[in-house]
């Protein structure tokens, strides 16, 4: 149920007539003293609550922030089913800027927003909220995970979402040359923060070679300076064009690929972190016509979602990592249905998160 009750025409409109539409619930959140402005969607629950962050950041109208939250958790619907978790997709919005609008006040109210959807709708971190976040949302809440150890969550989830985007690439070198070691492979990591330089290690512990850029020079510093074999290009353009590259790695920001970096990828592979890495529908399939094995993002990098997951069971780091590791049978299983359908992998991923999900309604 949503409750529209004086919301604007544009707002009205986004909900009604998204393209990323079937969402079972949207709520519309406000609380005038602490000035929150927030968005709660709630995708598809047909596999259990909905899971997925609260991203805090400055959205030019209320319109853009529900777009966002509908699109958001939609992405979560797929990557929860495909993950092989018991939740369906959920994403939730606070509109502002956190470095100047964030406050206990103001978090505090979120969680009270969240908890009157009664485990409805399971949060975490996202973009512009962090651990000692959630940490005073769940005061007030306790369907809030991607807590700090010391209060009963698993902390920092990044060393198995890069766990996992090397499971994916292990399965991509598996179906493509027959062999899942990257021994010998030249693979290039754009963006080397949280999750790109734990990537970065396994890599190197598998016998690969690196090449990384990034845009904070310190990140790419602090990389050199433990490795020094580890090469370094100025910037993603320079890294999509190196010669004998075997695996790109976007691990930064979403609309890596699009009409731009495809046509002139030196990579057979690609498998990353970031979200959203497609910049447009269609882009799939340029990648494939071009003979470029394609991971799909949702899929290789849910070792995070997975963590979160955990949490509400009690956490427990090798539980989570065995999860994880099933990322490397799962992506060998999309790549076997698109063959099987001749379609790119991403829309295979999304037919097999679908198929689970009607199953899941059915019963």
């Amino acid at each position: 149920m949503t409750d529209v009750t004086g919301a604007p025409a544009d707002v009205l409109h986004t909900l009604f007539h998204s393209e990323q539409g079937g969402h079972e619930q949207v709520v519309l959140c406000q609380d005038r003293a602490s000035g929150l402005k927030a968005v709660i969607a709630l995708h598809n629950t047909a596999l259990g609550p909905a899971l997925g962050g609260t991203r805090f950041y400055p959205y030019a109208n209320e319109a853009e922030a529900v777009a966002d939250a509908l699109n958001l958790a939609r992405g979560m619907s797929y990557k929860n089913a495909m993950a092989g978790l018991d939740h369906g997709g959920g994403k939730a919005v606070i509109i502002g800027d956190p470095e100047t609008i964030k406050s206990e006040e103001l978090l505090l109210a979120y969680g009270r927003f969240v908890a009157s959807l009664g485990g409805r709708y399971v949060t975490a971190c996202d973009v512009g909220t962090y651990v000692a976040d959630m940490d005073v949302v769940a005061r007030e809440c306790r369907w809030t995970t991607g807590r700090s150890p010391e209060n009963g969550g698993a902390g920092d989830s990044s060393v198995l979402t890069a766990f996992g985007v090397f499971q994916g690439m292990r399965a991509s070198a598996q179906h493509l040359w027959g062999d899942p070691t990257l021994r010998g492979r030249k693979v290039g990591i754009a963006g080397v923060g949280k999750v790109g330089h734990h990537l970065v290690e396994h890599l190197l512990t598998d016998g690969a070679e690196v090449v990384i850029t990034d845009v904070r020079e310190e990140s790419v510093r602090r990389i050199q300076d433990k490795h020094p074999s580890v090469q370094a290009v100025a910037d993603t353009e320079a890294l999509i064009t190196t010669e004998g590259l075997d695996i790109y790695a976007p691990c930064a920001l979403g609309g890596a690929l699009d009409d731009h970096s495809v046509p002139v990828l030196t990579a057979k592979i690609v498998c990353g972190a970031a979200n959203n890495q497609l910049a447009h529908p269609g882009v799939e399939k340029d990648l494939a016509d071009r003979g470029i094995l394609y991971a799909p993002d949702y899929v290789v990098n849910a070792g995070g979602v997975i963590q979160v997951a955990d949490e509400l069971h009690g956490f427990d780091f090798d539980r989570c990592k065995a999860k994880a590791s099933k990322i490397f049978d799962t992506t060998l299983a999309i790549f076997a249905r698109a063959k099987t359908d001749g379609i790119p992998p991403a829309a295979a991923a999304d037919r097999i998160a679908e198929q689970r999900m009607a199953e899941a309604r059915r019963h």
